[in-house]
């Protein structure tokens, strides 16, 4: 992968190994505070994401050891940011996940990266209101399709929002996506704009009911998938954790 090029590598939960010797000793113990069954299973998803998408980006072994040796852990502002070894990786992550899946993004070369994953579902009249811009509005009242609309487009904020290094902290309304006319295949161009002026170039591309969006802080090729075909091609949205919570009676632990 040639530098300024976004990488990314997606997986989904049922190819999670079941043992923990592919996890280091710091996120073990941080597997061991997690209460709740939902933030279990992502977490140790998308760390295991994370952590195949850099040994494959620095050519290392997928082995047991190897990937216990890559560490993910979240800077002072949240972002999350690998170490091998001892030493940070000069290349900057991205992770996000969705119903049973997750995909980490990485782009080597400088500079940041954010990527998103949401499914292709209702967003109520509220929530547009809510969190999109007047001129998004507009936009996603006159589509054609406005679930397609509204969630690109509410994913495409949240990757900016990843670059930006804030996440939702920061109000959605003060970023505001504007798609290109382009019909291609696969990926899309866009891109986000912020109140003071900034531009963050991004892609989306449709995968079955998910989309994905990456942006950066400067101008990238399309992103490239680090497996082919990647695996969220056929992916199917999941809920392991329900499943996992019901009881035998039917009903479900509170949360």
């Amino acid at each position: 992968m040639s530098p300024g090029t976004i990488g990314w590598l997606s997986a989904g939960l049922s190819e999670v190994p079941n043992d923990d010797s592919w996890v280091d000793p710091g996120m073990a113990a941080r597997f061991s505070g997690i209460r709740f069954t939902k933030r279990f299973t992502e977490a140790r998803l998308a760390r295991w994401v994370a952590k195949r998408t850099v040994a494959a980006t620095l050519g290392l072994a997928e082995t047991p050891e190897s990937l216990r040796r890559i560490v993910i852990r979240n800077a002072p502002d949240g972002a999350p940011e690998a170490i091998v070894g001892e030493e940070p990786i000069s290349a900057v992550i991205a992770m996000t996940d969705r119903a049973d899946w997750s995909v980490c993004a990485i782009l080597d070369g400088g500079g940041r990266v954010g990527c998103d994953l949401e499914l292709v579902e209702p967003r109520s009249a509220a929530f547009v209101a809510d969190y999109f811009t007047a001129t998004e509005q507009r936009r996603i009242a006159a589509a054609t399709d406005t679930r397609i609309l509204a969630n690109v487009m509410w994913s495409a904020k949240e990757s900016a929002l990843k670059v930006l290094r804030t996440g939702l902290r920061r109000d959605t309304r003060t970023v505001e996506v504007h798609l290109d006319d382009d019909d291609a295949a696969d990926w899309r161009p866009l891109h986000i704009g912020d109140d003071e002026g900034r531009s963050y170039p991004g892609w989306w591309v449709r995968f079955g009911e998910f989309v994905l969006t990456v942006a950066a802080e400067g101008p990238t090729m399309a992103p490239v998938s680090l497996v082919e075909p990647p695996p969220l091609a056929e992916a199917t949205p999941g809920h392991a954790w329900m499943d996992s919570m019901k009881l035998p009676n039917g009903a479900n632990q509170e949360m």
